[in-house]
């Protein structure tokens, strides 16, 4: 451990060095990223005391991966569940799921993704020309699902302002040797006056993907011929049934005049994929469980969107907003081909309005937030009964900034929201949160800030009303009718300096949970007495205990032209890690280990070279029931030929070629309720082509 973060100090060190010694050469390079998920105007992620990040379209053209939350891992603070090529969430600073809040433009995706690792999310990076990425106080104003952070894809579908061409668009075409598979994404832009029009298509098709050695862990396998079962599963080489293929249309058109703007769209997404790491079904008292090897999940979401504001340039009121998304997403589970196994309906909508505002030398929004949304499931797998849950919600967000460079921000949030559940009746919870942060900014970069927040979530669905087997977890999850809302209690300070060329950067937390929920294995009352497992399944019960997270984020960047070797150079680092204990049940089950990245890429006007490595250490602090994960280094390369400077598209044209995982090692990501049988794929190839017009 020490050798490696010591070998990322000296090469930051050396890298940085060499870019000093030319900053007299600099350019303004490394200005804030602009963040629109913050309640109120856009703000820069200088001005927030959380951490703030923004991936643009050509970062998220270089980093995609077959899921939104494999695209975002690996940034500072940011990890993924990982349940093979077709379904994964982000999870931020330890937390997953129904904690951390994704959006759509805004608006959460209305889905049934924080219901199951296994089910995909309806947001996806490969139509997103942007991916902003939210914590602290000002990730609150979204509610208790916002605990761990916001994460908002923005599909650019509806616009707030039209391109300076009248014509204008993105073309990505790739291969993928590690699954013999292909990516296409097309966006496009035609300006009329004030209207514009915007279209976007995208298709995946992944085979199954390839592993560097056993579909098994070592240890799994060592347990299993420990216990005197069957032998180790020998599946090597490849991980069956991990195919993904993916479709979606969508459509926008935008009115924007002098002060205002407003806009509808319509997106369609289709997704097929596998369900590897085996599909135990039930079986005769007796006999061994029977697997099902080719489970695999059809999906589709039809979302609308609206969205329309005005600026209204009095000198308290300063602009009105709303966005209104419907949706209607359905999902069946196939036990195998033409067998159709457990259904999963959902349709609704939320709506969100702020009005923005200047009050006493304060800046900042009030807005409504108002959700309803139907779950039904029907099948032997239906493990959560039909539940209706409602949602009405009021919030608060202000800042202040003086000359000095002090400032100060916080915000509220009252919610109200009832889940009613077609066999346990109605459960309604009254959720408050708040936050308060202050900073001070020097002329000499330095920016430093702290905040505290205190939240209500209400438990899902899933927690409060599950009864059934969930076979793609292996698991009879029994949900908790009596559980109580989940509170924490987090503070967190920043330390962060600026110059043209350098940033660098530190986030602290502690949060403090009461009532926090898990998942844990338990026994539960067939009808002959206590059990701890049903049908060959072990019971996993939802409990609550108190809890506490602890971390850190460290990360800086520097940007330079004409620097080492005469290239322009774009340098990352950063260091990552959180602890999370319960009080009385040992550790949070499925929490990333520490976490080391440095990535350095390298132009030479016509040429781009870049490397990458990631470091993450053992995770050894596990979950009841748990085994340990084994840490691993990935290691990436990449390369480049840019078209626009020989007269080919605009920029960002260019041709590439990448290597991921070029050491071809075992990975086995520690949040991933499958990792013990299924590794992250092997070393990829990725070539192709992006084209800009």
């Amino acid at each position: 451990m020490k050798r490696v973060l010591l070998a990322t100090a000296v090469s930051t060190q050396a890298l940085l060095g060499a870019a000093h010694a030319q900053e007299t050469e600099a350019t303004r390079r490394l200005d804030p990223v602009m963040i629109t998920s913050a309640p109120g105007p856009d703000r820069s992620s200088d001005e927030l005391v959380g951490n703030a990040t923004a991936l643009e379209r050509s970062e998220i053209v270089s980093r995609l991966s077959s899921t939104l939350g494999d695209t975002l891992s690996g940034q500072p603070g940011i990890a993924s569940t990982f349940f093979g090529q077709g379904a994964s969430r982000p999870v931020l600073r330890g937390l997953g799921a129904e904690r951390v809040q994704v959006l759509t433009n805004g608006i959460g995706v209305i889905d049934v993704s924080a219901a199951s690792p296994d089910h995909q999310v309806a947001a996806d990076g490969i139509d997103a020309e942007k991916i902003e990425i939210l914590r602290g106080p000002a990730a609150l104003a979204y509610g208790g699902q916002a605990i761990g952070g916001v994460v908002n894809v923005i599909d650019g579908l509806i616009t707030e302002s039209l391109p300076e061409k009248s014509v204008s668009g993105d073309l990505l075409a790739a291969y993928n040797s590690v699954n013999e598979g292909s990516e296409l994404a097309g966006h496009a832009r035609y300006n009329a006056g004030p209207f514009g029009l915007a279209l976007s298509a995208s298709q995946r098709d992944l085979g199954n993907y390839d592993i560097p050695g056993f579909v098994e862990s070592a240890r799994l396998r060592a347990l299993e011929d420990a216990e005197g079962g069957a032998p180790g599963e020998e599946a090597r080489g490849q991980v069956e049934n991990s195919f993904v293929d993916t479709e979606a249309l969508g459509a926008g058109l935008s009115w924007v005049g002098e002060r205002g703007f407003a806009g509808v769209a319509i997106r369609n997404q289709t997704a097929t994929y596998g369900l590897p790491g085996g599909h135990a079904h039930e079986a005769a008292p007796g006999d061994p469980p029977v697997v099902e090897e080719t489970p695999f999940i059809a999906l589709e979401q039809t979302r609308y969107d609206f969205r329309a504001g005005l600026d209204l340039d009095g000198d308290i009121l300063k602009r009105i907003a709303g966005s209104l998304a419907f949706a209607d997403y359905q999902h069946t589970e196939f036990e195998g081909p033409g067998v159709p196994g457990t259904r999963f309906d959902t349709d609704g909508y939320e709506a969100r309005a702020e009005l923005d505002h200047r009050l006493a030398g304060f800046d900042g929004a009030v807005g409504l937030q108002s959700l309803s949304k139907e779950l039904a499931t029907e099948g032997d797998e239906a493990f959560i009964t039909p539940t209706k849950t409602r949602s009405e919600a009021i919030f608060l967000y202000e800042t202040r900034d003086w000359d000095s460079g002090f400032g100060i921000e916080g915000g509220a949030r009252a919610e109200q929201l009832t889940h009613d559940n077609q066999t346990a009746g109605k459960a309604r919870f009254d959720l408050f949160s708040g936050s308060a942060g202050l900073h001070q900014h020097t002329d000499s970069g330095w920016f430093v800030g702290a905040q505290a927040s205190y939240t209500e979530r209400a438990p899902n669905e899933s927690e409060l009303f599950a009864f059934g087997p969930h076979l793609a977890t292996g698991q009879f999850e029994v949900g908790t009718a009596s559980l109580g809302k989940e509170k924490a209690l987090n503070l967190e300070g920043t330390l962060r300096w600026r110059n043209d060329w350098l940033t660098l950067g530190a986030n602290v937390f502690r949060t403090d949970f009461s009532d926090f929920i898990f998942l844990t294995p338990g026994v539960v009352d067939d009808g002959g007495g206590p059990v701890d497992e049903i049908d060959t399944l072990p019971v996993f019960l939802f409990a609550q205990d108190d809890a506490v997270f602890t971390g850190a984020e460290l990360y800086t960047e520097a940007a330079l032209d004409d620097g080492l070797l005469g290239a322009d150079w774009k340098l990352k680092g950063g260091v990552d890690f959180v602890d999370a204990e319960l009080d009385s049940n040992g550790n949070v089950p499925f929490v990333p280990p520490l976490r080391v990245t440095a990535d350095a890429d390298a132009r030479w006007r016509l040429f781009e070279l870049g490397a990458g490595i990631e470091w993450a250490d053992d995770q050894t602090q596990t979950g009841t029931g748990q085994l340990p994960t084994d840490g691993y280094t990935l290691v990436s390369l990449r390369s480049a030929l840019n078209l626009a400077e020989l007269g080919f598209g605009a920029e960002g044209t260019q041709v590439f070629l990448d290597v991921r995982n070029a050491g071809d090692e075992e990975a086995r990501p520690a949040t991933s309720v499958l990792k013990e049988r299924l590794p992250l794929p092997g070393r990829n190839v990725r070539a192709g082509l992006r084209f800009t017009f």
